[in-house]
């Protein structure tokens, strides 16, 4: 097999200890790690050539290689580069392989053309230099990353050791100094993404110039790389905070490297470590995450002098922005058009809008304890909040005249049912009083008094005095005294002292 190459750094080195120093070709081989063989061949090759030593000022290591292995290196001359841009455009085609290209090449000239090994090298070479990557440069206080881990943390009920979520791990990273805040959330959803970024600034003690988050759905509704539509609820906070929301482009990761670094970071040093433990709260989770992230924070860098903590003291704290004098009050903003009953629908519960603006389209903002509705930014009806799925909030000045004449309330019920009678009246009480909000018991205090144009008020004036006797003045029970007729009976006498036979019933005797 032929012999290696010699480096040309070492080619020179040998020349100069031949030269310079003088020492022989066997000392030489033995400064250099080279085989008496190799020092002899460069001296030989270097003899016969036309150069002397010293080489002449500026002669570089291609033009001694070109002298001393002239034969070698012409017909690493002769050989033909193919057509790069060309061959990158024709490779994007569906079909296009590297191949074809390389026997079209070596139709050309299949005397100067390269093998298809060293084309494909070459080519390979050629693309990684069109690839640049120019390294950030972080200001101080200038850029907080944003990101999730792709680990999570199951959270466990300690009853029956069934998974109740897997809890969302919540990163963010200051630009310049690496400082980390780590939190674990329920979710990713608007609300854990929006107060993870609050308690990320109270642990900083300020606010940075850029937000720089990933494009989940929770920042960004609509995706761009360069005009991203942001979260309306994100965009709130940002402005009370006085920051900026600048998201990274899709699918560019280089973009948020300092977030991508952190994620990794945090999934080696913190959830690595958290894998033998049995978490059964969120708090207790964070607060083990907190523990190790004072941890991470404090810890010697090997690539930066000093810690984050040192750094961002240094650094990062100086140039933050004042916190605001209140924190960020998580609300909820939404747009809706206001249907026929003049009502919204906001987690499955209606909630009433002046009835001027049906068919219009307002804002509903919607707190912990408010519901809130803006008609082009003035506000329009407020609400406390209610949690019953499928129920109706309805303000009287909400309701068209003619709606509020038809309404029946508490009041027009029992003035109705003491028409019919006390009996009617006190039923239609209770009704109104064993439910937690009186408009709760208008479809049946309705129902009981429609039963008058059925059975007439005398009889249920009756049935309504005997529900009350039996202590039990249901609807139902009303109806089934209307219906079989027993309104009038008196239910003391009403038991039946006929002994009741049947083929199963063994009786006394069976047991003797």
């Amino acid at each position: 097999m032929p012999r290696k190459r010699t480096e040309m750094r070492k080619v020179k080195d040998v020349l100069r200890l031949k030269f310079e120093v003088g020492l022989s070709n066997r000392d030489i081989g033995k400064c250099l790690s080279l085989g008496p063989a190799t020092v002899s061949e460069v001296l030989t090759r270097f003899k016969s050539s036309e150069l002397t030593w010293p080489l002449p000022e500026g002669f570089n290591d291609t033009a001694l290689e070109g002298k001393l292995y002239v034969g070698k290196a012409s017909s690493k001359r002769n050989k033909r580069l193919p057509d790069f841009i060309k061959m990158k455009a024709e490779l994007a085609r569906k079909g296009m392989t590297k191949l074809l290209l390389w026997q079209e090449y070596c139709e050309e000239d299949a005397a100067t053309a390269y093998g298809y090994t060293q084309y494909c090298e070459h080519y390979q070479l050629w693309l990684k230099k069109q690839k640049r990557s120019m390294r950030q440069h972080h200001i101080a206080g200038d850029k907080l990353f944003i990101d999730y881990c792709g680990p999570t943390v199951p959270i466990i009920s300690p009853d029956t050791g069934e998974i109740r979520y897997h809890a969302q791990i919540f990163v963010a990273t200051l630009g310049a100094s690496n400082y980390t805040y780590v939190e674990a959330g329920r979710s990713q959803k608007q609300e854990d993404w929006i107060m993870a970024h609050v308690r990320a600034f109270n642990y900083i003690g300020g606010v940075p110039r850029l937000l720089v988050p990933d494009n989940l759905k929770s920042a960004v509704t609509k995706t761009h790389p360069y005009a991203p539509t942001l979260n309306e609820n994100y965009a709130k906070m940002a402005r009370h905070y006085g920051t900026a929301i600048m998201p990274a482009r899709p699918y560019k990761p280089k973009d948020k490297s300092k977030a991508e670094n952190a994620v990794l970071i945090v999934e080696r040093w913190i959830l690595m470590r958290l894998r033998h433990y049995m978490f059964y709260t969120l708090s207790d989770l964070n607060a083990k995450i907190k523990v190790l992230m004072e941890d991470l924070n404090h810890r010697q860098q090997r690539m930066y002098p000093g810690s984050r903590k040192q750094q961002f003291d240094l650094l990062d704290k100086p140039a933050l922005g004042s916190l605001p004098t209140y924190a960020y009050e998580y609300i909820d903003s939404k747009r809706a058009k206001v249907g026929p009953d003049y009502h919204i629908l906001y987690e499955k519960h209606a909630y009433s809008v002046p009835n001027a603006l049906v068919g219009d389209t307002v804002t509903l903002e919607a707190s912990a304890n408010t519901v809130c509705i803006y008609h082009h930014n003035q506000l329009v009806a407020q609400h406390t909040r209610t949690h019953k799925d499928g129920g109706f909030t309805t303000l009287k000045e909400h309701m068209p005249h003619s709606h509020v004449k038809q309404r029946f309330g508490p009041e027009r019920l029992l003035s109705w049912a003491e028409n019919i009678g006390v009996g009617a009246r006190e039923v239609v009480q209770w009704h109104i009083q064993s439910r937690k909000h009186p408009e709760q018991s208008i479809k049946s205090c309705l129902a009981i008094l429609h039963l008058s144009k059925q059975y007439g008020s005398a009889r249920l004036e009756a049935a309504c005095q005997k529900a009350l006797l039996l202590e039990r003045p249901h609807r139902t029970v009303v109806v089934n005294l209307l219906n079989n007729h027993k309104e009038t009976a008196n239910p003391l006498t009403e038991q039946d002292d006929t002994p009741v036979t049947h083929h199963n019933i063994r009786g006394q005797h069976y047991y003797q």
